[in-house]
């Protein structure tokens, strides 16, 4: 979860300072978008060979360290996946991935 952070220049402390991250309201540090959607990618690319053209997302609850991130997906028209990732707070993402046909 650090790493994916830093990984793509996200320096803001929930991300990666548990304190910081309590301070403020949480319960730990927690996944920060661009985490959630290479996650979210990597879902859609494990089921289909298909390349990914476009992914739409949006947040619900946090994804803190230690939770267990479980997506799902549902194939609609047009090449587009429907993917909904939850923990036991809630649910943590939800979205639309196009990919090519």
């Amino acid at each position: 979860m650090i790493s994916t952070a830093l990984a793509t220049r996200d320096f803001q402390d929930v991300h990666h300072d548990r304190d910081a991250a309590v301070r403020r309201g949480g319960k730990d540090i927690f996944l920060n978008i661009l985490a959630t959607t290479g996650l979210v990618q990597r879902y859609v690319t494990d089921r289909s060979d298909a390349p990914v053209k476009s992914i739409a997302i949006r947040l619900g609850t946090p994804c803190f360290a230690y939770d267990t991130l479980t997506f799902t997906g549902d194939l609609l028209p047009g090449g587009r996946i429907a993917v909904t990732g939850r923990t036991s707070s809630g649910t943590h993402v939800t979205g639309t991935v196009t990919v090519a046909s």
